[in-house]
């Protein structure tokens, strides 16, 4: 049988239309202007809610002074806790209760929700000042308890402790060693509890709208989800142990007579 020369040129077109398709599938920030400057807005930092632990301490040229702000530093050993003596150390931290408090030493009842760590900081160290209870003193609050969990198709799942109050979207699916091959790129889900409402927000790493979002910028306790594409999906309808699952081995077989019907034709 004679093998044609148009059929080859529509075998190679058929390769190339599937890499295109696969291309428009994976990569990320596919509209994304190379050598393009964009102005970043500038990230106000995360806001404190109800049930956050913050880390706050004050300290001075005069430790005396400074002591009787800050909490004491616990020694756990063997399950238990006292509070000096040798073992591994932490500091304790103030959690903020249902309305947006902590209980202060010397100063009292704060009201700290919907403020930024920064903001907590300056506050305290005007009110110490302002009293006359302390002149030179530095304030440092640090959040204790930044968590994220990311979900899903990504090559390690799992819950991330984030040091400091700042990580990005994409800085978050790094630490999960990124998507794997099945994980939709424009299925990226954020599920996030604020204020006592709970949205999902979609963000699609294809376009470079992501940069956008309004979860680009994670907060505590905030939900990462990539769903999985088809080809996982229908995986999970099969036995384990197989390769591939049914729909697709039809698939291969269709794409397979077409291809000998163009060869041998």
């Amino acid at each position: 049988m004679e093998f044609r020369k148009g059929n080859l040129f529509v075998i190679v077109f058929l390769f190339v239309l599937a890499s295109c398709k696969t291309y428009e599938k994976i990569n990320y920030m596919q509209d994304v202007r190379v050598d393009t400057p964009v102005e970043v807005s500038v990230n106000q930092g995360i806001r404190i809610q109800p049930q956050d632990m913050l880390s706050i301490v004050v300290s001075s040229k005069t430790p005396e002074l400074a002591m009787i702000f800050n909490l004491p530093v616990v020694s756990y050993q063997a399950g238990s806790e006292v509070v000096s003596g040798a073992g591994s150390q932490r500091l304790l931290g103030y959690v903020v209760d249902n309305n947006g408090e902590i209980d202060f030493p010397v100063l009292g009842k704060i009201k700290v929700a919907g403020l930024t760590r920064w903001e907590v900081q300056e506050y305290i160290k005007k009110t110490i000042i302002d009293a006359g209870l302390m002149k030179d003193l530095v304030v440092t609050v640090e959040f204790m308890n930044f968590k994220i969990s990311i979900m899903g198709e990504v090559n390690s799942p799992g819950t991330y402790t984030i040091n400091g109050d700042k990580v990005t979207l994409l800085e978050a699916l790094s630490m999960a060693r990124d998507l794997t091959i099945y994980g939709k790129r424009d299925g990226v889900y954020v599920v996030r509890e604020e204020n006592g409402v709970r949205t999902t927000y979609n963000v699609d790493l294809r376009s470079v709208s992501l940069f956008d979002s309004p979860v680009y910028y994670l907060r505590q306790n905030d939900v990462v989800y990539v769903e999985p594409n088809k080809v996982r999906a229908g995986q999970s309808t099969i036995n384990e142990n197989s390769l591939k699952s049914v729909s697709l081995w039809i698939s291969i077989g269709s794409f397979l007579t077409s291809l000998a019907v163009l060869i041998f034709k």
